[in-house]
């Protein structure tokens, strides 16, 4: 599989609970941090949920 490299470029404030919740267990703590995932479904998933709050970019 292949793997993502995640960063938060929009912050999560004034936005829905469950998009703050998506961004935590992408473990995203604080803006502008890079975190590493596989391409799993479950990964891809939470990621097209809050994809207008983050950038991808495949490793």
């Amino acid at each position: 599989m292949s793997k993502l490299r995640i960063k938060q470029i929009k912050s999560g404030i004034d936005r829905p609970e469950r998009q703050k919740r998506t961004l935590r267990a992408l473990g995203i703590r604080k803006m502008h941090t890079a975190v590493e995932h596989e391409a799993t479904p479950q990964i891809l998933g939470m990621v097209d949920k809050v994809k207008h709050l983050i950038s991808v970019e495949e490793i």
